[in-house]
């Protein structure tokens, strides 16, 4: 045996771009990008229906929608952010989550078909909190960044 053979294997190079982002994290991005989409689908859903004559308050409607609509950005936008791992996406996408909680409560409370639905928001929700607050997302956002 030769003392090149018995020599220690050097770890692996990690990426050009540093350590890989976690799985954790991109499932709690994808997530808020989701209910993000969700929430401008509803919007632009509302914004229509009250301009086929659906809605009795067409104004009412029309601006309701245009806010919900903006009101699905901002996850979306979180979403991108932390997917670039910036720290700042992380409290609009918990809270995006955390508001799934009581839709889910009041969906399941209105039985039928809303109840399914329920299940699968407050799933997303709960999974989202989880994914963004675990310990491996934290430490990749709140790494110190060479530089």
């Amino acid at each position: 045996m030769t003392a090149e053979s018995s020599a220690p294997v050097p770890p692996a190079p990690l990426p050009a771009g540093g350590p890989a982002r976690p799985v954790a994290l991109t499932v709690g991005a994808a997530i808020t990008a989701l209910e993000g989409a969700a929430l401008a689908v509803v919007g632009v859903w509302d914004m229509v229906s009250a301009l086929s004559g659906q809605a009795k308050q067409l104004a009412l409607n029309e601006f309701g929608g245009a806010v919900i609509v903006l009101l699905g950005v901002l996850p979306i936008l979180a979403a991108l952010a932390l997917l670039k791992e910036r720290r700042w996406g992380r409290s609009p996408a918990v809270l995006t989550n955390s508001i799934c909680l009581p839709v889910a409560y009041y969906m399941l409370k209105s039985g039928g078909a809303m109840i399914g639905v329920g299940v699968l928001v407050g799933v997303l929700g709960l999974v989202g909190i989880g994914a963004l607050l675990s310990p491996k997302s934290t430490a990749a956002l709140y790494a110190e960044h060479e530089g």
